[in-house]
């Protein structure tokens, strides 16, 4: 385990690159071009960014990212 003091605006460039990160994800999931083998490892890196996006923010914050199957098609 890690630990990682950081400031409020540091926290705040955390937040943003983490959402940027599943936006893009997400986006790239639901492409139909991309072959399921790989839109299976970008949904298990969604999950990893997700549980680290979940420490920085309030548990509301996190619903609109919660990954379920209508987001991915």
């Amino acid at each position: 385990m890690l630990g990682v003091i950081l400031n409020k605006k540091e926290v705040q460039e955390v937040e943003y690159m983490l959402k940027r990160e599943m936006e893009e994800l997400l986006l790239d999931m639901s492409d139909p071009r991309i072959d399921e083998v790989v839109k299976k490892a970008m949904e298990e890196k969604y999950q990893i960014v997700f549980k680290i996006y979940k420490r920085f923010v309030p548990p509301k914050e996190t619903m609109k990212y919660v990954l379920n199957k209508r987001n991915t098609q």
